[in-house]
């Protein structure tokens, strides 16, 4: 049998591209795909589009990307000019969603690409991005499609993950740390992620059965004490999603989201979280590193929020709109997973919450509550549902976390200890 030391950089760049369309976006016969790439990661683009078709894609295109064309504007537009958005490349997306197809996203940049830009021309434009992009937003929310999201090195980001090495030495660390995280460097990957999927599902099922009426989340020297209420009649996803019927197009594939993946999580309930929670880990939003967050809660919404780094930009994402100031994910990992064991931090929420628990302020997908695709926006909040413009993950969770879920009568059951699940 094959090891993983001794598989070549092309076969664990094809298992990659593999996975990425068998595992992640679920890719049918005669499918359309489009795939989203920054302009540096072409060679693993190519091999996705190789891939699909491999799998009975009928068209694959891919809409390119480039952080130097990003920076330019943000460094040098006028100001006034930033709610002008690019409708063609949403276009794109919603016009492979309502054909039935998938949308495949490979996001690698910058973390801090626009740490030196006014945070008020970042907002702009993300709000005017997020209006017009929110019925694409909600078929995702939704799981009316089957889409991905995995990422890839760049020079920049590849830098700030392994400081002092040069560019190239820096690329092929963090490739390395790809292709352990997403167990693309295994004989078998396909085989290792059917394995580990079940593992979600297990856990989720576990979890859902349980219903408890919320989460208490204790510990990281004290900093962390708060009570996460759960929505009514919440469901944890976890792993792969199946997708629901829309415009005619049938639904029933499976899919998994995101490549790595380590965590199970549900829908909080939007007017029931109360307490301090401190972050663990630097988030990087729009290109900008947000650390030391600490932020309070009261009957469900921030009233308190700070940061050592970037308090400006966190301010402006929590007043995207009135659901950010609200939360619409909780999130549990181990603190054994892969990600978190590598000791390293990525610089980006797609790793970097699937090494420690986590919350994401904004909008709550609708598949974790029964019944919430359904349901109309009053139904859904009625249930606890947070609707919103944004979403954005950052992590709380450590070794010096305790969670437990705690049931309508007051009662405690030990969730995880010190990281670990325990239930």
């Amino acid at each position: 049998m094959t090891s993983s030391s001794e598989l070549s950089f092309e076969q664990k760049l094809r298992n990659y591209a593999d996975l990425t369309v068998q595992i992640g976006a679920g890719v049918q016969p005669g499918q359309r795909v489009l795939v989203q790439a920054p302009v540096e990661t072409a060679p693993l683009a190519r091999l996705i589009v190789d891939a699909a078709y491999r799998a009975g894609a009928s068209f694959a295109d891919v809409r390119w990307d480039d952080d130097a064309v990003i920076l330019s504007r943000f460094q040098n537009a006028p100001d006034g000019t930033f709610e002008t958005i690019s409708r063609w490349r949403v276009d794109a997306e919603m016009e492979v969603a309502e054909a039935g197809g998938s949308v495949i996203a490979i996001r690698a940049t910058n973390p801090n690409l626009l740490g030196g830009v006014d945070a008020a021309r970042v907002s702009a434009h993300q709000r005017a991005l997020a209006t017009y992009r929110r019925p694409y937003s909600q078929r995702v929310m939704t799981n009316r499609l089957n889409w991905n999201l995995i990422s890839a090195p760049i020079p920049e980001w590849a830098g700030l993950m392994f400081p002092g090495m040069s560019d190239e030495a820096a690329v092929q660390a963090q490739w390395d740390a790809i292709f352990a995280a997403t167990r693309a460097d295994q004989p078998d990957p396909i085989a290792a992620w059917h394995a580990h999927l079940q593992t979600l599902k297990q856990r989720r099922e576990l979890l859902t059965e349980r219903q408890f009426h919320a989460l208490h989340f204790l510990g990281q020297g004290g900093g962390t004490d708060l009570t996460v209420g759960l929505a009514d009649d919440h469901i944890w996803g976890g792993g792969s999603a199946v997708t629901a019927p829309a415009d005619g197009v049938p639904g029933g594939i499976t899919f998994t989201a995101n490549i790595p993946t380590e965590e199970v999580w549900t829908a909080p309930h939007r007017e029931r979280v109360d307490g301090v929670v401190v972050s663990t880990k630097p988030l990087s939003y729009n290109g900008t590193l947000i650390t030391g967050i600490r932020i309070r809660f009261e009957g469900g919404r921030i009233v308190e929020a700070s940061a050592e780094q970037g308090q400006a930009t966190l301010q402006q994402m929590i007043d995207t709109d009135e659901g950010s100031h609200r939360l619409g994910e909780v999130a549990l990992v181990p603190n054994s997973s892969p990600i978190s064991r590598s000791g390293l931090f990525f610089y980006n929420t797609l790793y970097d919450e699937n090494a420690a628990s986590h919350i994401a302020i904004g909008a709550a997908y609708r598949f974790n509550i029964a019944g919430g695709v359904e349901m109309d926006s009053q139904s859904f909040a009625a249930k606890g549902g947070n609707e919103s413009l944004t979403h954005v993950d950052w992590m709380i969770g450590s070794a010096q976390i305790d969670v437990d879920g705690i049931r309508k009568d007051g009662t405690r059951e030990p969730v995880m200890r010190a990281g670990e699940f325990v239930i």
